[in-house]
């Protein structure tokens, strides 16, 4: 896979996951709401995708190292990659009793970077029980940090 597709791929995946699983917990936690969930979802989906594809485009340009053909398949590849993760949190959602959804949202996004972080272990011949507890770990403190936010909101504001 060429490099700029594999910086916007593993960007946009990655920011998928954690941006909207870090969301639909707290939102959860806060309101106990399917619309704000999928609210929620649909705005990391759309409005998150465009800004961090924007975020990589000018990153890649500030580099000064890659054509303007790179930088746009980067950028077009983190859209698209963040945009249809993104989604893939709303069939749970649509689906299934809420907090029920949220738990197989959480397994579902921890699946994802798993495989993203084996993947990631292999191509740079590292441990692979470092990478896959590196990710893993910091997308379950976030999960977590983003759940006791939301109960704290709904105490203080609710």
């Amino acid at each position: 896979m060429r490099h700029s597709l594999k910086t916007g791929f593993s960007f946009g995946l990655t920011s998928a996951i954690i941006t909207t699983l870090g969301l639909m917990v707290g939102l959860h936690s806060g309101t106990h709401s399917r619309l704000a969930v999928i609210g929620g979802v649909l705005t990391i989906a759309i409005a998150d995708a465009f800004s961090d594809a924007m975020g990589i485009h000018i990153a890649e340009e500030s580099e000064n190292r890659h054509s303007e053909v790179e930088v746009w398949e980067s950028t077009i590849a983190t859209f698209m990659s963040k945009f249809v993760f993104a989604i893939t949190f709303l069939l749970p959602v649509l689906l299934l009793d809420l907090t029920v959804a949220i738990a197989v949202s959480v397994i579902w996004g921890l699946l994802l970077l798993g495989i993203l972080s084996v993947h990631i272990a292999g191509s740079q011949n590292a441990p692979l029980w470092r990478v896959l507890g590196e990710h893993l770990m910091v997308a379950i403190l976030i999960i977590v940090i983003t759940h006791y936010t939301g109960d704290w909101i709904a105490s203080t504001f609710g």
